[in-house]
């Protein structure tokens, strides 16, 4: 079943009660959905096919959210675009997903069109007197919802892959439709709820779990377009939401910034927090600040958003991300050996497997086996290449990832992507990236370089890759090395672990 029908119907069920806000505006529901069929029929009368592909390289604006519901109900595929992705993965993302259309705020639409060397799909752009704003005035609604089955693609969700460039994670109907349920099942989601939502729609945080499940219970979403600990602290304050998502940098500055200055905020049932592996001291401190217990949140974008969290109310354990949300997906960990599965209670550590109805599929023009195992039962698992422990009540520990992933400020970056455009700099023979901590990044990417000519400063790195378009925002490396040499393995590889060990 098309998604856009359950939200029709919940939009039709609470057609006079707020839905969105950002600012000073508000939308009904109603609103939403008149909105959102005009943009329908504006993707219709623009010849855009069933499963075509319509992107949003937005930050958190309505929409995002009309376009996105729009889209559904014209058959198309959605493709929300990394606002933060430097050049060289926004072209990739944009040219593989093979856009039709693309929204973008205007401020963005010179960019856009130098990066994509003139191979640009349609641009809509947003704000009252945008292109967007025209396209859906110009048409009727329509009434009419393309059907869609449940494995046909709902969206595109780009995520930074083992090859070192953007990987298209397909998400069907039935995947969004499976994680949204699971979490208004988890979390007791009701019409009465209200979301402050800061975390980035397109991530499967801000879209799955602070969205979705609010659309479909007649609940409010207030947006955030950018984080600001002092806005959202006035907005909490002010507007008294009862659900929160905060990605793991966010929640560490509002408890810093409540450390000494305690605000009461008693209003949130929960407030989910995620996006990397957040220290307990930082939980503890939201906690002492805000009065907020924070409720972990697991997932990738591969399983639509949640796999592990806890329930509310439920009691925290030391350092466990809680327990797996069964009715979406079933979960193995699997040692890395070979050995037998691990039971609940087992000592050992285990590649965490996922099978379900949240699960992806599969990649948009990508095989990648390699992310795949099939047991004896012909059951097709998902390997996270995440490595965890379980105790005897089911709660999972995070311990590690297998492969090299940096998660810097809630965004993944791959050190090998920031290796090739670190490399072209014309004074280095070599050079390595790897992730450090950060108090408030959490992790952040540390370039750790070989000269190939003496004199060669610190600072004088920094400031070419302040000026790199692919090394933009997480992607630039944030601490820089100088060695004579970097460590290899008996077979001449780049020795990692010991690389970690020597910067940690």
């Amino acid at each position: 079943m098309n998604i856009a029908v359950l939200l029709r119907r919940a939009a039709a069920d609470h057609a006079d009660d707020v839905a969105l806000r950002l600012d000073d505006l508000e939308l009904t529901y109603a609103q939403v959905a008149e909105r959102a069929s005009r943009f329908a029929a504006f993707l219709r009368a623009s010849g855009v096919a069933p499963g075509e592909r319509v992107g949003f390289l937005l930050p958190n604006v309505v929409e995002y959210l009309v376009g996105l519901l729009g889209t559904w109900q014209a058959g198309a595929v959605g493709v929300p675009l990394n606002a933060l992705f430097p050049d060289a993965p926004l072209r990739h993302a944009v040219t593989d997903s093979g856009a039709r259309i693309l929204v973008v705020p205007p401020g963005e639409v010179e960019r856009v069109e130098s990066v994509l060397e003139g191979a640009t799909p349609q641009l809509l752009t947003t704000g009252a007197e945008g292109s967007f704003a025209r396209a859906v005035a110009a048409h009727d609604p329509t009434n009419e919802v393309v059907p869609r089955l449940d494995g046909d693609d709902a969206l595109l969700m780009y995520t930074s892959g083992s090859t070192g460039v953007p990987k298209g994670v397909r998400q069907t109907h039935r995947n969004v439709v499976a994680e949204v349920d699971g979490a208004i099942e988890c979390y007791g989601i009701t019409g009465d709820d209200h979301v402050l939502n800061c975390m980035p729609i397109f991530h499967v945080g801000g879209l799955q779990l602070a969205s979705l499940p609010l659309l479909l219970r007649g609940g409010q979403i207030t947006l955030m377009p950018r984080w600001d600990v002092e806005v959202w602290l006035d907005l909490a304050q002010r507007l008294r939401p009862t659900v929160g998502g905060l990605i793991s940098t966010m929640m560490i500055d509002v408890g810093n910034r409540t450390a000494r200055d305690p605000v009461r905020l008693d209003s949130f049932r929960f407030c989910m927090f995620g996006g990397s592996r957040t220290p307990t001291a930082a939980i503890e401190r939201l906690e002492r600040g805000t009065g907020i217990p924070g409720t972990e949140i697991y997932g990738q974008t591969e399983q639509n958003g949640l796999v592990v969290t806890y329930r509310p109310g439920e009691k925290r354990r030391p350092d466990s991300m809680g327990r797996p949300l069964d009715q979406i997906v079933a979960t193995r960990l699997v040692p890395v050996d070979g050995d037998p599965d691990l039971e609940p209670g087992d000592p050992g550590v285990g590649e965490l497997w996922v099978h379900g109805d949240a699960v992806t599929p599969g990649y948009w023009h990508l095989e990648a086996p390699e992310k795949w195992a099939v047991d004896d039962d012909g059951r097709r698992w998902f390997r996270t290449g995440d490595l965890m422990s379980r105790d005897a009540d089911g709660y999972c520990y995070y311990v590690d990832r297998i492969d090299d992933m940096i998660v810097s400020g809630g965004e993944n970056v791959f050190p090998q992507m920031v290796e090739e455009h670190l490399a072209g700099h014309p004074d280095l023979a070599e050079v390595a990236v790897i992730g450090t901590a950060h108090e408030r990044w959490v992790e952040q990417v540390t370039a750790v370089v070989v000269p190939n000519r003496p004199g060669v400063t610190v600072e004088a790195l920094d400031e070419w890759c302040r000026t790199h378009p692919d090394l933009t925002g997480m992607h630039r490396p944030r601490r820089i090395e100088i060695v004579e040499a970097l460590p290899r393995t008996g077979s001449g590889k780049l020795n990692r672990p010991e690389l970690r060990r020597i910067f940690p």
